[in-house]
């Protein structure tokens, strides 16, 4: 019996999780005022994450709220009232990232439902059971593991717990995922940080050639020319035992999110209904890009790595 997986999208607003939810995703995630990467989205009120779990939960559906930060002492002043507000909204479940805050949760909002992000890193099973003896009952694994690796995961770990992976949107280069140039810089001077300068890394033996270096929730990007997307290897991704699909994208606007949920929910529904038989329909690539101009890669998830280029583009049928 093939496994029902969820698909998970983000949302940067009120507005972007309704139209989500309203495009076919089961589940979104959010970020709330407090207790998140630092991103430019717009964090939701606690009066927002209350009408949009109840939004949600209307229509069967369900919202994740991410507490990601990499905490310094300070940081947990205020944690245990968000964490009562949260539960009292009756959010699905929080997303975490690291042992100090699942300490928190434990003991304030014992009965909440916890899943670990993917700045955890997850690489391999010993870790992935690492965690589940603490309660966790999903991971996201990291994107540089391939689907051989994630099945090795899923083939060493309890029964009951899931694994959720990324498979559209932006890719991190780096370990960690976490805000390298960010974190240094403003920690030490804060007079030589500002949001309005660039970074660019240049190679040495190439003079005057410029690769931009920028940063949002997911970390710092030194070379991420090609976005993720996996809609072609649907069935792949099933079967290799993934509970949960990701999209990436909470700095996304509601039309870009609309398109890549509608398109996904399209595939997997249409792999549903006739396994045996299915047959990917290149044509949906076409919505999948719109909004997005950028060139797609399939990652480290195979063996050979596909990029969809101007030249695949021009190749499939409108």
């Amino acid at each position: 019996m093939i496994n029902k997986v969820e698909l998970q999208a983000p949302a940067r607003d009120l507005e972007t999780l309704k139209i989500a939810l309203e495009a076919g995703a089961d589940a979104v995630y959010i970020g709330g005022e407090s207790f998140g990467m630092k991103t430019s989205s717009k964090d939701f009120t606690k009066e927002d994450i209350i009408e949009g779990v109840n939004f949600a939960h209307e229509r069967g559906k369900k919202v994740y709220v991410t507490i990601n930060l990499l905490p310094h002492n300070q940081d947990f002043i205020g944690l245990e009232k968000y964490l009562l507000e949260l539960e009292e909204a009756n959010v699905d479940a929080l997303i975490i990232s690291e042992p100090g805050v699942l300490e928190t949760i434990n003991k304030v909002t014992p009965n909440m439902k916890l899943y670990l992000g993917t700045l955890a890193n997850v690489n391999n099973y010993a870790t992935a059971n690492f965690w589940y003896d603490f309660g966790i009952r999903r991971i996201a694994v990291s994107r540089e593991l391939s689907l051989k690796e994630i099945q090795g995961i899923k083939a060493n770990i309890p029964f009951d717990m899931e694994v959720e992976a990324f498979v559209h949107g932006g890719m991190c280069m780096s370990y960690s995922g976490r805000k390298l140039l960010t974190s240094y810089i403003s920690t030490r001077d804060i007079n030589l940080y500002s949001e309005d300068k660039k970074y660019n890394l240049v190679e040495e033996k190439r003079p005057g050639e410029y690769c931009p270096v920028y940063e949002d929730e997911n970390g710092t990007f030194f070379f991420s020319s090609r976005d993720l997307c996996m809609i072609e290897f649907i069935p792949e991704l099933i079967k290799s035992g993934l509970s949960s699909f990701s999209i990436e994208g909470r700095k996304k606007d509601a039309d870009y999110i609309e398109n890549v949920v509608k398109a996904y929910r399209k595939v997997i529904d249409s792999f549903y209904e006739d396994p045996e038989n299915y047959k990917f329909d290149e044509s949906i690539m076409n919505e999948i890009r719109k909004g997005n101009k950028r060139e797609y890669t399939t990652g480290f998830y195979l063996d050979e790595t596909k990029i969809y280029d101007e030249e695949y583009f021009k190749s499939i049928k409108k």
